[in-house]
């Protein structure tokens, strides 16, 4: 490794130490995104008031829901369920079905109790209620002040809510059939009524039960319960469920819910983790850079070396056919030839007779005419010590017109 490469190494893991240090000692930023989810400690998640919840209520009688309530209002279920139904999110909207399960089942001696930012038209229609967003023209600081009606349940005349650029109310209700539980109206900087208070959380009945409708799901958040004195709004929104009974709450109606879409979310979820993710896809981008041009680089082309057995025997038998040693030359051939019949035709060539010469025509396809002819000549030659050029040359011929012939056409 040269000392370039050394340096590059060296820069990169101080650039991914600096990363890290800096992301560990940053602030981490507040989410606001309200999820009004059991499991989320963010300001609008709902995880202090559950925890507060199984304190004040049996924790037997709390049960967490996860389906919707069309399925669990089921006609061969919904017997074995009473009690409050309890939801609470941003927006919560049913469409005409399960509503309809809902107030069947609410108009049996149930509770249904809503704390959402906007409810089903077909809800306020029912109960003959609508709803209007509160003006705050005059409210530049969006601070909000809000009452509980009870006065057995004031503890403090005026709780506050500031985070929030528009609130929902009620703004025709049926008065005969509804009860007002709370208020909310904007605030001035030095913390005067600047308009008259609007009814946010009411209760009505229907048939031998009752339905609480609350617009500002923001009571039960984080957030709310631990600013100040505001849990005691909350304790005083709960005194309206009966504790003896079983609390059912919605968690699919939830825009926090849980939904693990990814498999990467086990990573992105704790920050360690994420990081190391993070730092290996960074490891990668530079392997790949450094690897790449590594690897860019002309590597030169060795040719393999020639096979010269052939041009070598060539030569070789050049000298020798020039040289005038016929003799040498046609021993040479007729061990070639035979070499060739004992491995191509699987046959001993140690004795040459009359059976050798029949099998070695069939195995050949050639005549025994042929095959005697041949090995005659093969014969005259072996006792000859003097061998001229033409005889060699028809020795050569007459083993190449027999080889022809063989229908393997194997050549050595």
């Amino acid at each position: 490794m040269d000392r370039r490469a050394k340096i590059y190494i060296v820069l990169t893991a101080l650039v991914v130490v600096l990363i890290i240090v800096v992301e560990y000692n940053k602030p981490q930023k507040i989410n606001w995104f309200p999820s009004y989810a059991k499991h989320h400690k963010i300001p609008y998640g709902s995880y202090v008031f559950h925890q507060q919840l199984e304190r004040l209520f049996s924790k037997e009688n709390i049960v967490e829901l996860e389906r919707p309530p069309f399925e669990v209002l089921d006609k061969k279920t919904k017997t074995d369920i009473n009690g409050t139904y309890f939801f609470l999110n941003g927006n919560v909207q049913f469409d005409k079905t399960e509503l309809d399960r809902l107030l069947e089942w609410t108009a049996e001696g149930n509770t249904l109790s809503i704390a959402s930012s906007s409810i089903s038209d077909k809800l306020l229609d029912t109960l003959n209620l609508e709803t209007s967003v509160i003006s705050n023209f005059k409210n530049f600081d969006n601070v909000f002040s809000l009452k509980l009606q009870n006065e057995a349940l004031n503890n403090k005349k005026q709780y506050s809510f500031k985070k929030a650029n528009f609130l929902e109310h009620f703004s025709v209700i049926d008065s005969t059939k509804t009860k007002v539980i709370a208020t909310i109206s904007n605030v001035s900087k030095n913390d005067s009524i600047v308009e008259k208070q609007h009814i946010n959380v009411i209760k009505q009945a229907f048939g031998e039960g009752e339905i609480i409708l609350n617009l500002f799901p923001q009571a039960y958040t984080n957030y709310f319960i631990l600013k100040d004195d505001n849990k005691n709004y909350t304790a005083g929104l709960l005194s309206y469920v009966n504790p003896e009974q079983s609390i059912y709450f919605d968690n699919y109606y939830k825009s926090g819910k849980k939904a693990h879409m990814s498999p990467l979310y086990v990573f992105f979820k704790a920050k360690q983790l994420r990081w190391a993710y993070y730092i290996m896809l960074i490891g990668a981008l530079f392997y790949i850079i450094f690897d790449g041009k590594r690897k860019q680089r002309a590597i030169a082309v060795v040719k393999p070396l020639k096979n010269q057995t052939l041009e070598f025997t060539q030569t070789i038998a050049n000298m020798y056919y020039e040289g005038g040693k016929h003799t040498a030359i046609t021993q040479h051939k007729i061990q070639h030839f035979l070499e060739y019949i004992r491995v191509n035709l699987h046959l001993n060539t140690n004795t040459i007779d009359d059976t050798f010469i029949s099998n070695l025509a069939s195995r050949s396809n050639n005549t025994i005419e042929d095959t005697k002819t041949l090995f005659n000549t093969i014969n005259t030659l072996s006792n000859t010590n003097d061998i001229t050029k033409e005889a060699l040359e028809q020795l050569n011929t007459s083993i190449e017109t027999y080889k022809s012939n063989n229908s393997w056409k194997t050549k050595i």
